[in-house]
């Protein structure tokens, strides 16, 4: 059950409709609509978002590590609807092992945050079309944004280059 304050926004209200129970939290803040929805709705949620409500600019994916707690880690993604300046952010919570579906056949912009995401967390997505680390060597070993990551990193010697 979506928050009073919650349940008159359109979006939300349409999205309950359409995925009953989908939406496990709902805020709004500064006119920005902040929704933590279940993982396996994901790919629907987003088409729906982008076909009916506009949402055709993803800006960003980002994660974040809530490390000991669980689910561990939350998958971030910004959307913007150009037509209607107006922005939503979107949420899901995940295990450490747990597989994201991708959502690169949707904007194709997620294609490299998601590499990034997987790359500096270890979160892998499902159906990636090239799911390989962007931003560390292929043969790093850890994931540096996680919290657990050695504070000092890996030693890795540069003179023998």
């Amino acid at each position: 059950m979506l928050p009073e304050s919650i349940g008159a926004h359109p979006i939300a209200s349409s999205i309950e409709q359409q995925f009953p129970g989908a939406i496990l939290e709902a805020t709004d803040a500064f006119g920005e609509l902040t929704l933590i929805t279940d993982p396996a709705n994901l790919s629907g949620l987003c088409e729906l978002l982008k076909r009916e409500f506009s949402f055709e600019q993803l800006s960003g994916i980002t994660g974040v590590d809530w490390w000991p707690k669980a689910p561990r880690f939350e998958v971030v993604y910004f959307l913007n609807s150009i037509r209607d300046r107006s922005r939503l952010r979107l949420k899901i919570r995940v295990n450490e092992d747990e597989e994201v579906d991708s959502v690169t056949s949707i904007w194709r912009a997620a294609n490299w945050y998601e590499r990034e995401v997987f790359d500096l967390f270890g979160i892998p997505f499902r159906n990636h079309p090239n799911l390989e680390r962007i931003m560390m060597p292929a043969d790093w070993e850890g994931h540096p944004l996680r919290k657990d990551y050695p504070v000092h990193g890996h030693r890795y010697s540069y003179s023998e280059e």
